[in-house]
Formats: structure tokens, sequence, C-alpha cells
């Protein structure tokens, strides 16, 4: 399924009760903030695609895409984008065998409860309940 402009995708990786989160390079608008990995979708793909290609470009390593876990929208430079999470499932865990960043100064699992305590994207936020409840429903303590 091809996606609509305006779309916008965060890749979600869990390491257990941990998911990956990335530190933006300082420039830009949200430069400086923690955010889920991911980004715009072209004009023609599909999220799924716009998912791999993203994790890609923003860390060197390739991604299994798995089910949509949240939606929102949000307004972004006055104009309405919708923002759609995917969980991913990574090669490795970035720790022996780092990933290649290309946008961002850092990354690491965070303990899902610090998210809100972190400066994170505004829009990531918008989706941070959705992880929440998808995180508690499908990882057992």
């Amino acid at each position: 399924m091809k996606s609509e402009v305006n779309a916008s995708v965060a890749c979600i990786a869990f390491n257990g009760k941990k998911v990956l989160i990335a530190h933006r390079n300082p420039t830009g608008c949200m430069g400086n903030r923690w955010e889920f990995p991911g980004g715009k979708v072209e004009e023609g793909e599909s999220d799924a695609d716009a998912v791999v290609r993203e994790f890609s470009e923003e860390f060197g390593e390739t991604v299994a895409v798995g089910q949509k876990i949240a939606e929102t929208t949000f307004k972004h430079n006055g104009k309405e984008r919708v923002l759609r999470a995917y969980v991913v499932t990574v090669p490795h865990d970035g720790v022996e065998k780092k990933f290649t960043l290309s946008e961002h100064t850092e990354y690491r699992w965070a303990e899902v409860a610090e998210i809100p305590t972190l400066d994170f994207v505004d829009s990531d936020l918008l989706i941070y309940p959705q992880v929440v409840k998808f995180l508690a429903d499908s990882i057992p303590e």
C-alpha cells in the first residue's frame, strides 16, 4: 500500500523492555532532541519501504518491518502530517558492532518509562502512549 503525501514513519526497535532511541544532530528545528528513528515517506513509497530506507540511511542497517503499533496526526510547519510507528527487528543491538550514524550524534537502548523525561521530539511523544501499551501487551514481565 502506497502512503499519502505528508506521512512519516517511526521505527520502534525493542530489546527486551528497552527501546532504541537516537539523539539528533544539532541542526534543524528538532536538532539536539531525542527521537525514535524514522522520517518522511517519499512520494510513491509504502510505509514499509520508508521504514527500511530510513533505518538504512540513518543507521546503516537493514531492518525487518513488523506490525504497525501506533498512529497520530500532528502539525509541522503549518501542515497536517500523519505519523505511523512500526515495530522493526534490527540485525544486532549496536553495542559490540556499532551502527553507522548519519543523522544522529548517538543512540542507546532506553527504558520506556524514561522517554518523557528526555528532550524528545513532540511528534514521537504523541505516539508514546501507544508504544507503552504495545510493550505492556506484548512483552511479559
